[in-house]
Order: structure tokens, then C-alpha cells, then sequence
């Protein structure tokens, strides 16, 4: 940390005042949301010249000396403002060829409690990051470098205020280093369905879903978008016992991270009420299986229709209790979440691969989200053929701009294909192929006004799975 950085207060003034009338575009992604000027490495405004100047000569070689590190005399940098409720989520700055990085402040009088803090992350033995040991306060016109590394973790803490959080930041350039192996969490664990029969449809599900004409109409809306949504899908009593069970003390919630791909809440099964253990069995029953195929064309269970039998003519929709009824012919291609067509496949051995049984199985978990919570997009995050369930609890009066929602995105790329937002006793379904990735987005300070109206209710839950054929 380099307080005084830049010499004389009027320099970093007409520089702050400069930065300010260049030209932001905003960004947002599951990383970030912030707005950022273009790279100022050719910029013409004299006092950004002079700056870019005195880092890339002067500066860089004192740096080079002090860190030992051979730099290059070129940098990346470019301007941000970071508004209220912007976020920088935790990352390690690692690219080829980045060795420091920097962060110029030139920001108005700065608390901790305004957030926009910069925190360092310890890391365990698997290189993951841990938790905050430290947190820099933004000064004016003071400068903070640090080595980029593989734990190098950091983040920009949300803005609370309505302060701008003005930086110049980038990097400096060198040699790249090896970096260690990525570590490969072990994956939620896959089952096959477990042995309930259509009864317990009939004990949970709106009746109008159990209806063999309502699900060849679902069929065939799903498989021309890849995607429903299943308003009403619990009946009003089971629903209602649903979320009263939620709110029980005694279930115990485990932070799920690390912070470079996740942070939420995920329940301890073995100490839900059993109202709770009993939607989880429907979740993972044979007959919602068979249910889920009907709704989707997916082979989910030896009774759902194959490829062939379609081809041959003969396809047939299985009816949930174990019967079959005439399914109408699919004259629309299915399209999956990037918009591709797509046939029933396996999953591949991917970090998240099945036991190649064959099988159709599912993982899932009960989770509750609250301000500060947020899923990312990862290197080693599983892309695979897969249908993804939500259903939601605890969502009165939930607005998009709070975040919470789950995006789905092309892999490498930032435009949404589909965004799937928290609804009370909604049963929302996507087929995602190896293209898709999907995150949940950052539940920002805006959420907490929903107090205002539900004065215990400070997030909400959902049941998130992924069944596999």
C-alpha cells in the first residue's frame, strides 16, 4: 500500500476529473457488476497520459527491484466505477502473463461500513481460497499492487453506499509461472430414483399436472424451448406445510463455498422435519422420474418412450401409474437452453460424471439464499447433457434486482440465454447441454428492503436438482 501516491492533490484531482468525462459501459456477469472504461493504454487526456506514463517507466522499474520480478514496461489498465450495490466477486487475477497488479484510488472520504473494500483471501491446501484475513479500505489517492499468484484470491466488497468508488487498475506483465494441477471437488452424490409409486403424486402435486393431456401439452412446449415453468405445482396445503417446515430451528444450514465458485447455504438432510424429508423422497421417487420424462421426452425411466419407439412410430407417454396412453408424434426438433437440437445422450466422464450405469439418477440439495449469496461460472464446473429442477419457497415480493436468479449462459460467453427467476410454488425445468452454464447471481443490498414488508423473511429456499438419464 503506497498512500500520497501521485504527487500533489491537484494532479489527482484534474485526474479523477478526467477519468470521470471518459465514456463507462456497464457489466455484469456472474462475476461482477460494475462499469468500466476502455483500456487507457492509448488515451489521450493528459493527465491519464502522464499517469500511464510515470507507472509504465518510473514505477515499474522501483517495482521490478522491490518484488524481484522481471516486468515488462507495458501494463493493462483501465478505469472503474463501482456504484451502490457493485460487486467484484472472489477471484485470482490469474492470466498468462500477469505478474502485478494495481489498483489507483480516487475516491471521495471512504468508510468501511460504505463496503467497496478490497479483501485478501487465505487459501488451503488445495489452493482454494478460505476465508478474508484482510480487508484495505479504499483511501484517496493511495495505491495497493500485489503478485498475482494461484492464491492470489481477492475481491471488491459490495458498495453500501451511494459513494462512487472510483480506481485505475490493470497489471504488469512478465514471465509467466507454473501454476499447480486445478483440485477437483468431489461432486454431489448421484442415485437412482427410489421406490414410491404414483400415490405420493397424487398425496403432493396440483392435479392438473397429473393430467395426461395437460403433460403432452407441457411435452411439447418444453421440447420446442427447452425450458417450463410450473406455476401452482404443489398443491396450496402441501405447499403450505412446505414452507412452515422451512422455518424450523432445527435444521442446521453449512456454508457451501469455496468463495471462488460458490457461497449459500445448504441444509444437513438428516436434521430436516420429516415434511421436509418427504419432499426430498418425491424429489428422488420413481414416480416423479417417470413424471418428469412425461413432461420433458427425456428418458428418465425404462417405461418413457425411447428414440426408436418415436422413429418407429410408435411413442408412446407413459402414465404415472405405470400405464401408457398415446403420445402425440413431436413435430418440433427439441431445442436444449443454447438453442442447439439435441438427442437424449450420457453424460461423459466429466468431474461430475454418473457410474456409467446407464441408469437414470439425480443429485440435489435443499438451499437458502440470503444478501451476500451467489454461485460462478468455474473451470471445472461439469458441462454435460442435463435436466435441472428448481422449485422455490419463501419468495413473496422477490424482485429481479435483488439477484438470486439462475442464469444460463453459453459457455465463454456473457449473453444470458435464459433466466430463471425465484417464484413461490413454482417447478421450474431446463435441459442444459455441454455448452450451457448456468449461475446464480449475486443477491445484492437491495434485497434487504423486502424486510420492510416481511420483517422475518430475509432471503428464501429452493430445491435444486439435476437428474441425468
Amino acid at each position: 500500500v503506497i498512500h500520497d501516491f501521485l504527487a500533489g492533490s491537484a494532479f489527482a484531482e484534474a485526474l479523477r476529473d478526467e477519468l470521470l468525462g471518459l465514456g463507462f459501459r456497464g457489466r455484469s456477469n456472474d462475476l461482477l457488476s460494475l462499469r468500466q472504461s476502455e483500456e487507457l493504454g492509448a488515451s489521450p487526456e493528459p493527465h491519464v497520459a502522464a499517469l500511464r506514463h510515470a507507472l509504465c517507466e518510473e514505477f515499474q522499474v522501483w517495482l521490478s527491484a522491490v518484488t524481484q520480478i522481471v516486468l515488462e514496461p507495458t501494463i493493462d489498465i483501465s478505469c472503474a466505477k463501482y456504484e451502490y450495490t457493485d460487486v467484484l466477486l472472489c477471484h485470482d487475477d490469474e492470466l498468462e502473463g500477469r505478474r502485478i497488479a494495481f489498483i489507483l484510488y480516487l475516491v471521495p472520504p471512504w468508510e468501511k461500513s460504505d463496503g467497496g473494500t478490497l479483501d485478501l483471501y487465505s487459501t488451503d491446501e488445495h489452493f482454494q481460497p478460505q476465508q478474508i484475513t484482510k480487508s484495505l479500505v479504499p483511501s484517496w489517492n493511495t495505491l495497493v499492487f500485489f503478485e498475482v499468484s494461484p492464491v492470489s484470491f481477492h475481491q471488491v466488497s459490495e458498495v453500501l453506499s451511494r459513494k462512487c468508488r472510483l480506481s485505475v487498475s490493470g497489471w504488469f506483465h512478465g514471465p509467466s509461472v507454473a501454476r499447480p494441477a486445478r483440485h477437483v471437488e468431489a461432486p454431489l452424490a448421484r442415485s437412482p430414483h427410489i421406490p414410491y409409486d404414483h400415490e405420493i403424486l397424487y398425496e403432493w402435486i396440483n392435479q392438473v399436472y397429473l393430467d395426461l393431456d395437460s403433460q403432452a401439452q407441457i411435452q411439447e412446449e418444453f421440447e420446442e424451448r427447452s425450458e417450463i415453468l410450473l406455476k401452482d405445482f404443489l398443491k396450496k396445503e402441501k405447499y403450505q406445510q412446505l414452507c412452515e417446515a422451512l422455518e424450523s430451528k432445527e435444521i442446521q444450514w453449512g456454508s457451501r463455498g469455496p468463495a471462488n465458485k460458490r457461497l449459500y447455504e445448504a441444509a444437513e438432510e438428516d436434521s430436516l422435519p420429516d415434511t421436509l424429508k418427504k419432499f426430498l423422497q418425491l424429489l428422488r421417487s420413481e414416480a416423479l422420474f417417470l413424471l418428469l420424462s412425461n413432461f420433458t421426452g427425456l428418458k428418465l425411466h425404462f417405461l418413457a418412450p425411447s428414440d426408436e419407439d418415436e422413429d418407429a412410430g410408435e411413442g408412446q407417454a407413459a402414465d404415472t401409474s405405470g400405464h401408457s396412453s398415446p403420445k402425440p408424434e413431436q413435430e418440433e426438433t427439441e431445442q436444449p437452453a443454447n438453442g442447439n437440437s439435441h438427442q437424449p445422450h450420457q453424460p461423459e466422464n466429466t468431474p461430475e460424471a454418473q457410474d456409467g450405469s446407464g441408469t437414470p439418477v439425480c443429485a440435489g440439495e435443499l438451499r437458502r439464499w440470503t444478501h451476500g449469496h451467489y454461485t460462478l461460472v468455474h473451470d471445472s464446473q461439469a458441462t454435460e447433457f442435463a435436466l435441472d429442477l428448481l422449485f422455490f419457497c419463501g419468495c413473496e415480493d422477490w424482485d429481479p434486482e435483488y439477484g438470486g436468479f439462475t442464469s444460463y449462459i453459453a459457455k465463454g460467453e456473457d449473453e444470458e440465454l435464459l433466466t430463471v427467476n425465484p417464484e413461490d410454488n413454482c417447478l421450474a425445468l431446463v435441459y442444459r447441454d455441454k455448452e450451457t452454464m448456468k449461475f446464480v447471481k449475486y443477491i445484492n443490498h437491495r434485497s434487504l428492503a423486502r424486510l420492510n414488508k416481511h420483517p422475518n423473511r430475509t432471503g428464501f429456499w429452493d430445491f435444486s436438482f439435476v437428474y441425468y438419464e
